[in-house]
């Protein structure tokens, strides 16, 4: 029996163990790096243990430093979770070694679908379809390929190539991304199928020899080759889905497997399908599973590294259920991701967490709550929204709404991305496969039109106003903006998603609004007056207005912190800042400088002082959250300035580069 049991993970997965364990009564013990020191995955365990350091590879990877926590802290068995060590042959070894019970396959499981080139030879000899790959770059000469890291998953060191000139530099970045984040560079390479779709297969086997297949899982939407929408069943035909199912049923047999995995496959358009890889740990994406089969997968490989049987009946899917991971990244900024403190998290209509709601319902799998930081160490996923319903029109629908409607202030994520992806008729059509955000750049508009900003921000303005009458000594009962001259509107300036937005208003002597107007310089658009809707003011509180706009009565939500004023309404979310009045004088960066987007390294520096570079060309390369983000020239010209070598740290805001623009050298 495990009776305390130590998650050598992080953040949202950390959380789904513990869970689990609570319900079954067993103890828990987290592990922590010094950033994650106050995450809720860490308040939530029995006992915690400090790794010194921040990156994963001083921490999470250390495999050393975490047997030596479960030493101290008495535990008796050894979760990995999944990333980090969670596939690492070497881990699972030494924890069996130490005398703790693993859960997961054995060691000799791991290493033989670790290397993915021999496993893939192992299931070919088995019967299961395979893509031809290859280690040696002279021996292609067919493309488009795809470059794949050979340990570990979640879309990390994949690459398309589409001609021999970018193939060179694509294996060497994918083998620096796979180093990085799963300390094993080594990539194949592999005929890559267009409009494929990714399916897999949920199994489990148990040390009687059984192996079941659980249902299955479309994860076809991806950035970057990883999933972002996951959803089960997959919609393919009766005879497809059987034949997935036996062949990930014989993949697992082929290598005796034990507990929980996933065999995941390509569906090409003409039906047929290919072996992709085994992955020998539970997925991000099994909450669509158990909310469709009731079943507790966490519970089953508990049990099943116990020695116990599994059950001899298991539950069939029902209904449908949908899942989309809520990351911490401008979708419009090539994915680059986000940091920052997030100041609000709030997803309206949450049935359960980390478990299945009673019926159709929302659940929450989330690593991070208000108030988290979010930092450049870890992947840039936030938490996993899933939702369940009879039909797959059902789901979508409830799960869409709950996600516009949800309170994301603080941090940029993908959210509204998710929002239109699960509102687009190609979606509902079930016209997916892994290139549908490339064919579909209508989903990358924000959920908020530019023209519904101008009413987000004169909310925003009429909040600050109530909010400083409520907090005023003197006459707070007087309206805003109180003075002899009413004609003279009151102004509040906001920096907004496009640019400055200048609000003006004037209210009349009974609070109500009189006039307004609001200016925009990102798209000079102005609204207000005789051009712009009828707005009268219903209500006006620190956190919440209320206006009648052409006689529709529209809320809006609003939640200051310091000058970052959040609005949540009707037509989606606006993140503004609110300008001083009087600002104070700041330095001025010299022309053609670029900025750190985030906090991170520089991982390598592609040019000189001196150098002359076009517009596009890459100048140095930017690590942050376990991902490579090249920094480009953005005009012809010469490279003025590099103020910061390879190696070095840089902060949000720091000049990476100066490049003078050509027809001004200096």
């Amino acid at each position: 029996m495990i009776n305390r049991l130590l998650v050598a993970n992080r953040g949202e997965i950390a959380r789904r163990v513990f869970a689990t364990c609570r319900a079954l009564g067993v103890e828990t013990v987290a592990v922590h790096s010094d950033a994650d020191s106050a995450a809720p995955f860490v308040a939530e365990a029995d006992q915690a243990v400090r790794l010194p350091g921040d990156t994963p590879a001083e921490t999470y990877l250390r495999i050393e430093k975490i047997l030596d926590a479960a030493r101290r802290s008495g535990a008796d068995a050894v979760h990995p979770g999944y990333g980090f060590l969670a596939e690492n042959a070497e881990f699972a070894a030494a924890v069996t070694d130490a005398g703790l019970t693993w859960v997961g396959p054995p060691a000799k499981v791991i290493a033989a679908m670790g290397d993915k080139l021999a496993a893939k030879a192992l299931l070919a000899e088995a019967g299961v379809p395979t893509l031809p790959s290859w280690t040696d770059t002279d021996e292609i000469t067919d493309f488009p390929v795809l470059v794949k890291a050979s340990a570990g998953g979640g879309g990390r060191g994949m690459r398309i190539v589409r001609d021999a000139g970018g193939l060179a530099e694509a294996v060497a970045s994918a083998r620096r991304e796979a180093a990085a984040a799963f300390g094993d560079g080594t990539v194949f390479i592999e005929r890559y199928v267009e409009r494929g779709r990714h399916v897999e297969v949920q199994i489990i086997g148990d040390t009687q020899g059984r192996v079941v297949s659980l249902g299955d899982r479309e994860c076809s939407i991806q950035r970057r080759h990883q999933k972002i929408v996951e959803e089960a069943p997959a919609v393919v035909p009766a005879q497809v889905r059987a034949a997935l199912h036996e062949a990930a049923v014989a993949a697992g047999r082929a290598v005796d497997y034990l507990g929980a995995g996933t065999v995941e496959f390509l569906l090409a358009p003409s039906g047929e399908f290919f072996f992709l890889e085994m992955n020998t740990r539970l997925q991000v994406e099994h909450p669509v599973t158990e909310l469709c089969t009731g079943l507790d997968l966490v519970g089953l490989q508990l049990l099943v590294a116990e020695g116990e049987p599994l059950p001899a009946a298991l539950p069939d899917s029902t209904g449908h259920a949908i899942e989309v991971r809520l990351c911490a990244e401008d979708a419009t900024a090539n994915w680059r991701p986000a940091t920052g403190t997030l100041h609000r998290f709030a997803v309206p209509g949450v049935a359960s967490e980390f478990g299945a709601p009673a019926g159709p319902g929302l659940r929450l799998d989330s690593g991070v709550a208000a108030g988290s930081a979010v930092g450049v160490h870890y992947d840039s996923m936030l938490a996993k929204v899933v939702a369940w319903g009879r039909t797959r029109a059902e789901t979508t629908r409830l799960l869409a709404t709950a996600l516009a409607r949800a309170e994301l202030h603080g941090v940029t994520t993908n959210r509204d991305l998710l929002v239109r992806v699960l509102r687009s008729p190609a979606f509902a059509a079930v016209e997916i496969d892994t290139g549908f955000l490339d064919r579909h750049p209508e989903v990358f508009a924000p959920l908020l039109p530019a023209a519904k900003l101008p009413l987000a921000a004169l909310a925003a303005a009429l909040a600050s106003a109530a909010g400083r009458r409520a907090g005023s000594r003197v006459l707070a009962g007087l309206p805003s903006g109180w003075r002899n001259v009413p004609a003279v509107p009151q102004g509040t300036r906001f920096t907004g998603p496009d640019g400055e937005i200048e609000v003006r208003y004037r209210l009349d002597r009974t609070g109500g609004l009189a006039d307004w107007s609001a200016t925009s310089t990102g798209d000079a658009v102005t609204t207000g007056g005789s051009e712009g809707p009828t707005v009268a003011l219903v209500e006006a509180a620190p956190d919440r207005v209320l206006l009648d706009v052409d006689g529709v009565r529209r809320a809006y939500r609003v939640h200051r912190v310091g000058s970052a004023v959040f609005v949540d309404g009707p037509d989606g979310a606006a993140s503004l800042a609110e300008l001083p009045r009087f600002p104070l004088p700041t330095a001025e960066l010299a022309a053609g400088s670029l900025l750190a987007p985030l906090p991170g390294a520089v991982a390598r520096v592609h040019v000189q002082v001196g150098q002359r570079v076009a517009a596009g060309d890459p100048l140095l390369t930017l690590e942050a959250m376990k991902l490579e983000h090249p920094v480009l020239a953005p005009t012809d010209g010469v490279v003025a300035e590099l103020p910061v070598p390879a190696g070095g740290q840089v902060r949000t805001g720091a000049v990476l580069a100066v490049v003078n623009a050509e027809e001004n050298p200096r």
